[in-house]
Order: structure tokens, then C-alpha cells, then sequence
């Protein structure tokens, strides 16, 4: 287990929770609101080894998932109603991440409600479709005395279910909020447990530990979470995950497995309910009449795996289907929900079928016809028109992961629609003829329809293995430079006309050429429409700032990324809107560009030293910092000062505070990814952001010195001499000229 112990200024005490990825720092707490549900009259002690079998079946696993879909923490909770209610730590279920808990019994269930949640008590309820559970009794913590004998619960290290006896050492004061410290032996995944007295009533959830003392942990009082019971906050689960949900008013997902959604794509794992682990994911929109043809592409984690189109249904258990399978191509027919009404109409192999890779899948129908299309060309054909229903939409079969792209119905789907047919085969011709990377007009050329051809180029490298590396290569350089050069034409514009939230897509385009810009630009022309809904007509500034706040961060749950600061997704944009959490520049990128969407347009950018703030500036009175990382508070001038001081060991200056124009705060962005791929000695992609750097800010000496001694590291001696010799004809006085001619005649 990793761990950082920062020290804290009020207690001295270093504290981390008990994750079992990652300690993390320990953050202030809130109010206590105590109560008392306890019996009137105290039960009798128990043993250690009694309390530990009564209160077993009581104690739960709780997993959360993370970004790539797999369980990035687990940590224990505690039934506290018969109906399916849970009791943990809110650190455990991690902040909009999906959620599952195992009973002692080893059932799993998926959360379908966080029912109540506090981040500064760091207490979560959360609920599970089960009935007849056995709750544990709720003590009176404000009754526990020093030196109380009691025993914790939890999964320590994974091991579930474990006992650990201690006392009650103290009771202490954190920002203003009692907690309990024990003298226990507390470890990773034992928080959001009980801490019980002999009596077996919970007294406590576990929910710090000490980094340094092995012996020294704390926990939140009951009497906190008994304020969550008597006034809950649900949130269903499917508000409450990063991953979104789909929308039910487009699609209908059949069979289980877990069906998701981001802008401009669907994912699909887990096993199906249905026969052969069959799940099916339905098309709510129009369906003409024959002939007509649907289309997407799809890309399988593994190739054993099964997932494709599926078409002619009748809503239920009868369709046909066109997927790959295990490396071939299969067109089935399913009249029912057994094998026995499964038949296999045809299943071919074909090479051009790529694994591994997104590959379009298309299905013509006509009345008497059904002609199935890999890549644009015709794998299976089939005379099959028993079922003529009309639903089309996806499929996956047994424990598949995958997903699927640019889903499309219509009369004709075939790619060269989307292209003139004369200009399609001239741009076919043309990169079917390179035995290398082109030049002048081929590159121009190229370049016009970028991401076709990025395509073809791919397709082409597969098919030709000794030029695959030099074609691929061209592949990413014309994206990175496609990217590049839209990026430069952004901030040719006046300031007031650049279009931030684009330009911060673009940033995260750099690294992911599948992104879909134009989806994630209507995802937050949706949020400020949703926010600008709430707000009443001609709402004065201060009214649309505090909606703004609430939206972002109490409604939407969007956060600092406190447990996976230095994770690349923290600098993506569209990472920050999928998972609600990110970095202090680009969670302010969205604040400011919410701000402006709803007519809020005295707010700005601060780059303060090490940690990125927002300023709005009223029209009367004095400038407000914002902290959109730690909720939208405000930052007076002397926390700034003293965030300032804890970077830079100096004070705030008055400079310090200006706005930060639009191509600082790219170029900052830039710069965050350049430490990150820095830090992990990735030469190519630290080059690949001090190019972007460069072309943005051709006049930065230091970054174009940068570049030439990564460029000169990486081989390209013509690049690095070329920035040597930029750098001698300007002289900054920055750079270390005789060191620099030196360099630059060695080569």
C-alpha cells in the first residue's frame, strides 16, 4: 500500500484513510449531530469470540470500480435496516464510482441508491435490492467512555471479515468534530466497518489510521450517521455514477449485463441473463421500411468474445444477429430464450477482419434478402426472412467486453456515401501506392480528410507488415498534427471569440484519437441548459454564481482528484465530465465555461503558483477567489497567500492574481501532461506535448530548449539542430549560450 503522511497543523497527529490502494491525506470534518437510538437498558457483555459470530453475518465487503472498469479499492461496511441499508465510509465507495457489496453469505449485489451521503464526515448509506438482512444495534457514542473496551470489524488487506480488539483512547477534536481514537491495530480495508463495544451495539465507523503508528486509528461517532438516517439525500445509483447511464429514452437494455455511456460510445461487460450470456441493447428510434441497413463499429476486449448488431426483433427473445465470435464472422437466429431455438445460419472467417481493432459491422435487409458487410465488404449472405419484426440495435453473448461506435439506421449506410465515389478512389489509389511517408501534395491531400485516412492507412499497415511501423507512424503523426494545427487556428482568434472548452478537448484529442469532440461540446451545451432551466429570468450575477456552485459540485458531485491527482484522466476534459473529478485547472475550465454559457461573464482563470483558482468580479465590491477544487469555496486573500507560500516558500503578489488569458491556460494544461509523461521518462510523449508547447508559444526559449535535448535524446538530430540553430539567432537570456553552441557543433 502506498501512503503520504502530511502532517497535520492542528493535532500534529499524521493520519491517512484506510483505502487499501492509496492512504490518503485526511481532510476536515464537519458538524456532529448526535442522537440516541439505544436500548433504555445497556445489554449484557459479550466475549470477542461471541460478538464476532453475531456480528459477522452483519458485516459486508464493499468493492468500487474505477475508470478502466475494474475494482480499484474494496473496504467493509455494516447492514444497519433489514431492507437492504448499508453503512460505510464515503472514501470506500469512492465518489461517483459503481458500487458493489458482498454478504457474509458471498451474495453479490449491486448499489442501486446511495441514500445518504456527507463528504466532510466521511459517511456514506448505501442501498442494495435485499431484504431479511440482520442489522447490528446502533449504540450512543456520546455514552462511550475513555478506555472502553472495544472490538473493530472489517477486511483488513482483503481478508474479509476480520476481528481486532483495543480500547477507547481518547476522544478528539478535528475542525471542530469529535472522533474517536483507539488504541487498535487497524488496516487498509478495514474502514467503513464497525467499531463495536462488548455489548455488540456499533459505537463507531472506522475510518483513519495513523501511517506511522501501527497502533493508532480513528472513528467517525454513530451519532453522526444517526443524523444520515433521520435525514437521508438519495441519489439513485445511475445519478450517482461517473460512468453515465443510458438514456432510456434511446435505448432499452434486455438480459442484464451492464450497459454504459459516454458520449459517442456504448460499453457493455458483464455476463447477460440470457441463453449463451445473451444481453441485448435496443434502438428506440424509427426503423424504415425494407430495404434498409443498420451499422456500427465495434472493438472486443478479447476475441474469444462474442458482440455485434442485432436486428428483426421483436423486443423479447426472437432476432437475428451479426457479430464476430471467436475470430469468425456468425449470423444467427434466435427464436427463443433456450439453444434449441439458437440456430447458426452461417459463420465464416475473413481476413478483412481485424482483431483487436474497431471494425464496422453492417446489415443490409431487404424483403427477400439479408447481406451482412466487415469493413465495407460482403462476408455473408443469406436468404433467411423468417422474423420480420423491426427492432435493431446490439448484442453481446457470454462474459464479453466491448463497445461500439457510430450506431447508425438508414436506407443506404455504405461508406462511400460519405465520400464522393471519385475522390474516394483517388485517396485509395494514392495511399495504396506509398512504400513510404509522402510529401507536398500527397501530404495535402492527406491531410483534407485526416481521419479516413488514418483509416486506410491502418487497414494498410495490417495487410503489409514490413511497412506497418512507418505507416503507422504516419497515421499518428497526422492526427497529432491535425490536432496541432486546429489548436494554432483557435488562438488566432481574438480572446473573446476562443472557444476554451474546445481548445481543452483538443488537448485531450492529442492522446486519444477516438475522441469525440462534437459529443462532449453537446454534453455541456446540455448541462447549461439544465443549469440555466433552475434559474429565474434576468437572475442578477450573484444568484447564477451560487447556482453555478451548487450544480457543479452538491448536485453533479463534481470534485478534486484527491485519491489519483497525478492520473492523466485529471488533465482530460472530457475524463473530467465523464468522472466528475479532476485537476484545480480543469475543473475551472468547466466552471468558467459553464459560467459563460448561462451569461456569467465576469469570472476568470487565476494560475495561481501550483494550484489554479477562479475570480469573479462583481460589478460592486471586491474580487471572490473561487476553489472549484474543493467545492466551489471561497478563498479569502490570506488562504491564498498561504497556499501560495506552501508551493513557492514565498509570498502572494499582486501579479500573481490577474486573469490568466486562454492560451496560459491551454499551455498549463500542456504542462501538467509534460510532468506527468516526464516523471515517467516517456520521452516520446513529453515531446509530443513540447511540440504542441512550441507551436502555441513560439517565442517560450526554455520549452524550444527543452525540445531540442529531448528531439537530440530521441535521434532527431535535423530537429534538435534546427531548434540549437532558433536559439543562437535569438539569444534569450534564459539559455546558456556557450553551453548551446557547444551542443549545436557537436552535431
Amino acid at each position: 500500500m502506498k501512503s503520504w503522511t502530511p502532517r497535520s497543523r492542528r493535532s500534529g497527529t499524521d493520519l491517512t484513510y484506510l483505502t487499501p490502494r492509496l492512504a490518503l491525506s485526511f481532510l476536515p470534518l464537519a458538524c456532529l449531530f448526535a442522537g440516541s437510538l439505544c436500548a433504555a437498558e445497556k445489554p449484557k457483555a459479550k466475549s470477542v469470540e461471541a460478538l464476532a459470530e453475531s456480528a459477522r453475518q452483519s458485516v459486508v465487503v464493499i468493492s468500487h470500480f474505477g475508470r478502466d472498469g475494474k475494482e480499484d479499492g474494496m473496504g467493509a461496511g455494516f447492514i444497519v435496516s433489514s431492507d437492504g441499508l448499508i453503512a460505510t465510509s464515503l472514501h470506500v465507495i469512492g465518489e461517483a464510482r459503481p458500487i458493489t457489496v458482498q454478504l457474509a453469505g458471498g451474495k453479490r449485489y449491486d448499489a442501486t441508491e446511495v441514500h445518504a451521503w456527507d463528504r466532510k464526515l466521511d459517511l456514506a448509506l448505501i442501498r442494495i435490492a435485499a431484504e431479511k438482512l440482520t442489522p447490528l444495534k446502533l449504540g450512543d457514542s456520546d455514552a462511550l467512555k475513555q478506555g472502553a473496551a472495544v472490538v473493530a470489524m472489517g477486511n483488513p488487506l482483503g481478508l474479509e471479515r476480520s476481528i481486532v480488539q483495543g480500547v477507547v483512547s481518547a476522544k478528539r477534536e478535528f475542525d471542530g468534530l469529535e472522533m474517536i481514537q483507539l488504541a487498535i491495530p487497524i488496516e487498509p480495508g478495514n474502514s467503513g466497518g464497525p467499531l463495536l463495544d462488548l455489548q455488540g451495539q456499533v459505537q463507531g465507523v472506522l475510518t483513519l489510521k495513523s501511517a506511522l503508528t501501527p497502533n493508532l486509528g480513528f472513528a467517525m461517532p454513530v451519532n453522526a450517521l444517526k443524523s444520515l438516517l433521520r435525514q437521508p439525500n438519495p441519489v439513485p445509483i445511475n445519478r450517482w455514477l461517473a460512468i453515465a447511464s443510458l438514456n432510456l429514452q434511446e435505448w432499452t437494455p434486455l438480459f442484464g449485463a451492464r450497459w454504459t455511456h459516454r458520449p459517442g460510445r456504448i460499453q457493455v461487460d458483464g455476463q447477460g441473463d440470457g441463453f449463451g450470456g445473451r444481453s441485448l441493447c435496443l434502438a428506440q428510434r424509427a426503423v424504415p421500411a425494407r430495404p434498409y441497413e443498420i451499422a456500427a463499429s465495434v472493438r472486443l476486449e478479447d476475441e474469444a468474445g462474442a458482440a455485434g448488431l442485432v436486428f428483426a426483433s421483436d423486443g423479447d427473445q426472437k432476432h437475428y444477429g451479426f457479430y464476430p465470435s471467436a475470430g469468425h464472422l456468425r449470423l444467427t437466429r434466435f427464436d427463443g430464450p433456450t439453444v434449441l431455438t439458437w440456430t447458426i445460419l452461417q459463420q465464416v472467417a475473413s481476413p478483412h477482419y481485424h482483431p483487436g481493432e474497431w471494425n464496422r459491422l453492417r446489415v443490409r435487409l431487404e424483403k427477400e434478402k439479408i447481406r451482412c458487410y466487415v469493413n465495407e465488404q460482403l462476408v455473408i449472405e443469406s436468404s433467411d426472412t423468417g422474423l420480420t419484426e423491426s427492432k435493431v440495435g446490439l448484442a453481446k453473448f457470454r462474459d464479453t467486453k466491448a463497445m461500439f461506435k457510430n450506431f447508425q439506421v438508414g436506407a443506404d449506410l455504405s461508406a462511400s456515401n460519405s465520400m464522393p465515389a471519385q475522390e474516394l478512389a483517388a485517396l485509395t489509389k494514392q495511399i495504396q501506392a506509398l512504400s513510404g511517408l509522402p510529401d507536398g501534395e500527397a501530404m495535402t491531400a492527406l491531410h483534407a480528410h485526416a481521419e479516413l485516412s488514418q483509416s486506410m492507412l491502418a487497414e494498410r499497415a495490417g495487410k503489409l507488415e514490413q511497412q506497418a511501423v512507418q505507416l503507422r507512424k504516419l497515421a499518428v503523426s497526422l492526427h497529432r498534427q491535425a490536432v496541432q494545427n486546429e489548436l494554432v487556428r483557435l488562438f488566432h482568434e481574438p480572446e473573446e471569440k476562443i472557444d476554451l472548452f474546445h481548445a481543452a478537448l483538443l488537448v485531450s484529442k492529442l492522446d486519444n484519437a477516438e475522441l469525440d469532440v462534437e459529443a462532449y461540446r453537446a454534453q455541456l451545451e446540455q448541462m447549461a441548459r439544465e443549469l440555466a432551466a433552475h434559474l429565474p429570468e434576468k437572475a442578477a450575477e450573484a444568484a447564477k454564481l451560487s447556482a453555478l456552485i451548487q450544480y457543479l459540485f452538491t448536485e453533479n458531485g463534481f470534485h478534486g482528484s484527491r485519491t489519483d491527482y497525478y492520473n492523466r484522466a485529471n488533465s482530460y476534459i472530457n475524463d473530467v465530465l465523464d468522472d466528475r473529478e479532476g485537476l484545480p485547472i480543469t475543473l475551472s475550465v468547466l466552471f468558467l465555461e459553464l459560467a459563460r454559457r448561462i451569461g456569467l461573464g465576469n469570472v476568470a482563470g487565476v494560475a495561481l503558483p501550483g494550484h489554479f483558482v477562479v475570480k469573479y468580479i462583481p460589478k460592486q465590491g471586491r474580487e471572490q477567489l473561487i476553489d472549484v477544487f474543493d467545492g466551489g469555496k471561497n478563498l479569502s486573500r490570506a488562504q491564498a497567500s498561504e497556499l501560495v507560500l506552501s508551493y513557492t516558500d514565498a509570498p502572494l503578489r499582486d501579479e500573481q492574481l490577474k486573469a490568466a488569458s486562454k492560451r496560459d491556460i491551454i499551455t498549463r494544461m500542456l504542462q501538467n501532461l509534460l510532468r506527468i509523461a516526464q516523471h515517467t521518462e516517456s520521452s516520446a510523449d513529453a515531446l509530443r506535448y513540447l511540440d504542441v508547447i512550441v507551436a502555441l508559444a513560439p517565442d517560450a526559449p526554455l520549452e524550444r530548449y527543452s525540445r531540442a535535448l529531448l528531439r537530440l535524446r530521441s535521434g532527431d538530430q535535423t530537429g534538435a539542430k534546427e531548434d540549437f540553430k532558433w536559439l543562437l539567432d535569438k539569444q534569450p537570456a534564459e539559455i546558456n549560450l556557450e553551453k548551446l553552441t557547444e551542443l549545436y557543433e557537436s552535431l
